[in-house]
């Protein structure tokens, strides 16, 4: 996983990374819809917010009775209905 944001200004770009990383997006009506802080990483951060994801969400599915992720079950709540 990232290692703690040291002093600096590196600090801005790790909060965005671990927003961009986690499972939380705000909601959209009907619309696919990136967190917010997607756009203000560059490159190189957005692919490491991509691997902390992907880290993560395996991690959310091994811990579940079910085996899925938060990303897994709000999409099926949203299908069925429950998500709203």
């Amino acid at each position: 996983m990232t290692q703690p944001p040291g002093p600096g200004a590196g600090d801005d770009e790790e909060l965005l990374i671990e927003q961009v990383a986690a499972a939380y997006r705000p909601r959209a009506r009907d619309e696919l819809r990136y967190h917010p802080a997607w756009h203000d990483l560059d490159d190189a951060g957005r692919r490491r917010a991509d691997e902390i994801a992907r880290a993560m969400r395996k991690v959310e599915a091994a811990l579940d009775p079910e085996g899925l992720s938060t990303t897994a079950r709000a999409v099926l709540a949203r299908i069925e209905g429950r998500g709203r």
